[in-house]
């Protein structure tokens, strides 16, 4: 009986490993392009100056053609720790992200709100919350991240779909829809 369950336990810890190998393989383009990314693109940090962050990352969306994709949140927000989960473990959908995109992440918290900032934003529906901008400062679009759940996970290809619309070759088409609605 022990040993069956010294066979059990030591299979099961090969599997575990294996998986984790098998996890890490096809991640590493992920933590490696991460370590080229602006901080304000990787981390909630209340302490930025979320004006000087917006310049930065429009100046390096003009220099790279590339939108603004500005997420609210914080390090409290239990969803905002569900998207980053989601978008390591889908390299497909964080490299179109960061490929068609200028991430700025803005911390909103207890301790700062960054309120000046946000009232230059329309009102956030729930966090985290999206906006996309061009790489002028044009604002395109205030997205409820809900919008990209599928029974409760958010789905790959709608977050596709969504980086498709918005990236930077879209821009005169869904500046026109929105001037013809608004």
């Amino acid at each position: 009986m022990k040993f069956q369950l010294f066979i059990m336990l030591f299979l099961s810890s090969l599997l575990i490993t294996n998986q984790i190998h098998a996890e890490q393989s096809v991640y590493p383009s992920i933590i490696e392009s991460a370590k080229d990314l602006p901080l304000y693109s990787k981390v909630y940090d209340d302490k930025r100056d979320p004006f000087k962050d917006a310049q930065a990352a429009i100046a390096l969306a003009q220099k790279t053609n590339r939108n603004v994709l500005i997420e609210i949140g914080g390090n409290w927000c239990t969803w905002c720790h569900k998207m980053d989960a989601f978008l390591a473990k889908n390299p497909k959908v964080y490299q179109e992200l960061h490929d068609k995109y200028v991430l700025l992440k803005i911390s909103v918290s207890d301790s700062n709100e960054n309120e000046a900032f946000m009232k230059s934003l329309p009102p956030v529906q729930g966090y985290p919350h999206m906006y996309v901008s061009t790489n002028t400062g044009t604002m395109l679009l205030s997205k409820d991240t809900a919008e990209l759940l599928n029974n409760l996970e958010y789905s790959t290809e709608y977050w596709l779909t969504f980086l498709a619309k918005w990236q930077v070759t879209n821009n005169k088409e869904n500046i026109d829809d929105s001037t013809a609605k608004g």
